[in-house]
């Protein structure tokens, strides 16, 4: 298989690396499009901010590169809320995949932003392996994309928010799955058996 990481200035681009070499699998970590498009499948991560992100991808005309794409890709974090059509993180238009707002977490009770640390999903119509259906995930942000008809797992901090999503031949997560443990590999697998 002909796997290609995006490479921008995200954060945990090496991370995902790893996850997928624990898989024994292999894998191209690039900017150019010509590998992007050829690739049989695409992971967008990221950890970072909306606006330095998408002008990043302007810059290197990736954002058009992404919007085109056929084959399965899947969004990671960052990656997932730039799949969205707009961010409230430094008033920050996306890719518009998803036709989404990512909203700001606001403090509730004893619930702070960000969001850091374990908490379990609860599937809608999901792509992921059965098994993992109300277990735990790893999650890191202070931006959230409400539960809408693209929504194919649910998490519940501050108020239920999409833990997951599906278009078409787009896939994303809100949490991370290369620091998910065994479940973080499952829903890896997940998306590598999609055609």
């Amino acid at each position: 298989m002909n796997l290609a990481i995006i490479k921008y200035n995200a954060g945990n681009i090496r991370s995902v690396a790893f996850a997928l070499e624990r898989l024994g699998l292999s894998y191209t970590i690039t900017d150019h499009p010509e590998e992007i498009i050829k690739a049989d499948k695409v992971i967008f991560p990221g950890v970072g901010e909306a606006n330095a992100t998408m002008r990043y991808l302007k810059d290197k005309k990736l954002d058009q590169v992404i919007k085109g794409l056929r084959q399965p890709v899947l969004g990671i974090c960052l990656g997932m809320q730039l799949l969205c059509a707009y961010s409230e993180e430094n008033d920050t238009p996306c890719l518009g995949i998803f036709n989404e707002q990512v909203k700001k977490f606001q403090p509730h009770n004893h619930e702070k932003v960000p969001h850091m640390g374990w908490n379990s999903i609860t599937f809608t119509e999901s792509w992921m392996d059965s098994s993992v259906a109300d277990k735990f995930v790893y999650f890191v942000h202070s931006y959230y994309v409400p539960v809408n008809a693209h929504t194919s797992a649910i998490t519940e901090y501050i108020q239920p928010f999409s833990a997951a999503l599906q278009k078409n031949n787009f896939f994303a997560v809100q949490f991370h799955p290369e620091k998910s443990a065994d479940v973080g590999e499952k829903i890896l697998h997940s998306f590598l058996k999609v055609t």
